[in-house]
């Protein structure tokens, strides 16, 4: 049995290693246009960054390790030209020599990943103009910046490997724009949990140019949609197109945007040839409905799965929920399953739950606070999707989420979850537990929310009564406009201040102490309903900034 990849990064190399672990007889042979084989992607802003300082720690694998322990045959520098499926051959050109020869397959893999989509705008070939996507293009940013001395760069596109790439340029010392077109960074993002990162992101210097798409690079200088920026380099990351064009020529049946259409067990429209990574499309989890996501994680899932068949043993690739986690200098941005946006494309019915709390516990030193953000279906209440922002513990939370989501949880069962609590790592009310509390208090009606987005649509004819119950010394860092203030610990003496024949509509920093007012309120007759959020989250997504916290006990 011989069996050809094509393709050596993430889901070609982990396919040859499983298929060697499945069956010590098979010929297994790797083509790799490139000079590097099993290359760690997503490390390579960080080496450019000086993070990562070994050229040599990038490659995971080479061509003779392959070798020596597999027994695959691996050659780089050997490019797939044409595959015939009725022959079983594929026909390989040696990018050393210029030769050209075939050789014949019992089972084929495509793994060729996607390529970076170069916009077609004048100036997009400069030689100061650069996409990231393999180690020779690491290599010649790097060599630019260490021989050119750049002081400026732009970035253009504000997704994950654009923010990496603007953080790691910053900390190489350039002062670091980015222009992105739509109006928030990290499209799985909805933008209210956006906002946090804007703020942070501009505070360490890097500045944003949101709405915004460059309509030319001219010498030094970035045409904007609106303005121009002068920088010394340019990074294009305005995201990845699936490389099919092998496969579409076989006849290999892709879908519109060009991803190859497989099965549950990566199987293509073509017997005996299989697709894996990024050039493949991929079943959301959540919806069911086909998606492009390329990720590390499942392409490496997806290969293991190929190499399972291909060796008898049935597998198959249940979908892809999309999580995944981002460094930005010290911030952690974190999402699994549907954001707010994707859910309404989907037409799913939703409900939300913002929360706010602590890494570990708050007497113990270095506790910081991450926002988090929990999205379930309305009717069967099972978990959609989630998004924290935050530093230090917010990859383990979302961890969590997103295993309960693969396992079919509901948002009540994140209350039950029994989670590793020492105060330097936790608090006995994990932020997933107060996630799932107070999930379960909205769908037991025992408190009702509203949201940032309903503040400007709330009456200011006196219909309403809008009240804010944080400390005196927290309003005077910044008011809701109509709100007045009475604060959690003096509310019980002075109820008879407030109407008891109209809604209250009330918040605090972040949602904990209102729904405290809320249950007092509801107890007294009253009809409540609370911020999700608070004031925080508010002020955030309004200003992109927030208020200095008071340092207080209890203050959330």
């Amino acid at each position: 049995m011989k069996t050809i990849i094509i393709g050596g990064v993430a889901g070609g190399a982990s396919a040859a290693a499983r298929l060697r672990r499945l069956d010590e007889a098979s010929d297994i042979i790797i083509l790799e246009r490139g000079e590097f084989v099993s290359f760690a992607n997503c490390g390579l802003p960080y080496y450019i960054g000086g993070t990562i300082t070994n050229r040599e720690a990038l490659t995971l694998q080479t061509p003779e390790s392959f070798r020596n322990r597999f027994r695959i045959n691996v050659r780089v520098l050997s490019e797939a030209v044409k595959i015939d499926p009725s022959a079983k051959t594929v026909t390989v050109k040696n990018l050393r020599t210029g030769e050209t020869y075939e050789e014949a397959y019992d089972n084929l893999i495509l793994s060729p990943g996607a390529e970076p989509i170069k916009p077609d705008i004048d100036g997009a070939g400069s030689d100061t103009v650069f996409t990231l996507r393999n180690i020779p293009d690491t290599l010649k940013i790097k060599s630019y910046i260490n021989t050119a001395r750049p002081k400026s760069a732009v970035v253009v596109g504000g997704g994950y490997i654009g923010v990496e790439m603007a953080e790691n340029l910053a900390e190489a010392g350039l002062d670091v724009s980015i222009v992105e077109l739509a109006d928030h960074l990290i499209a799985s993002l909805d933008f209210d949990m956006a906002a946090d990162v804007h703020r942070y992101i501009k505070q360490k210097g890097i500045k944003l140019y949101l709405k915004n798409g460059v309509t030319a690079i001219r010498n030094n200088t970035v045409i904007l949609e609106n303005g121009e920026l002068v920088a010394d380099m340019v990074i294009m990351s305005v995201g990845v197109r699936p490389e099919t064009s092998l496969a579409k020529a076989c006849g290999i049946i892709v879908n519109s945007r060009g991803s190859i259409i497989v099965d549950s067990e990566m199987r293509t429209s073509i017997p005996n040839i299989y697709a894996v990574g990024d050039a493949v499309e991929v079943k959301d989890f959540i919806t069911g409905n086909p998606a492009f996501i390329p990720l590390a994680g499942p392409a490496n899932k997806q290969g293991r799965i190929a190499a399972d068949n291909i060796a008898g043993y049935k597998s198959q690739y249940t979908g892809t929920q999309g999580s995944s986690v981002l460094k930005l200098f010290d911030m952690t941005i974190a999402t699994t399953g549907l954001s707010e946006k994707s859910a309404k494309a989907a037409g799913i019915a939703y409900d939300k739950t913002y929360t706010y709390s602590g890494s570990h516990a708050s007497y113990y030193p270095g506790a910081s606070n991450m926002s988090i953000k929990v999205l379930w279906d309305q009717t069967t209440h099972k978990l959609l999707g989630a998004q924290i922002v935050g530093f230090d513990g917010v990859d383990k939370r979302m961890d969590v989420i997103a295993a309960a989501i693969r396992l079919g949880a509901k948002v009540t069962d994140l209350a039950a979850l029994e989670l590793c609590y020492a105060p330097p790592f936790g608090s006995a009310k994990d932020p997933v537990n107060m996630a799932g509390f107070v999930a379960e208090n909205v769908i037991s009606g025992k408190i009702k929310q509203f949201f940032w987005h309903d503040v400007e649509s709330l009456p200011g004819d006196g219909s309403v009564t809008l009240l804010d119950v944080r400390t005196k010394a927290e309003t005077a860092g910044g008011m809701i406009d109509g709100f007045i203030n009475i604060p959690l610990d003096s509310l019980r003496e002075n109820l008879h201040q407030i109407p008891k024949d109209k809604p209250v509509y009330l918040h605090c920093h972040s949602g904990l102490r209102s729904y405290i007012a809320c249950r007092i309120l509801a107890a007294n007759g009253f009809d409540c309903y609370n911020l999700a959020g608070g004031w925080r989250l508010y002020e955030s997504v309004i200003n992109e900034r927030t208020v200095p916290e008071y340092i207080c006990t209890g203050c959330r």
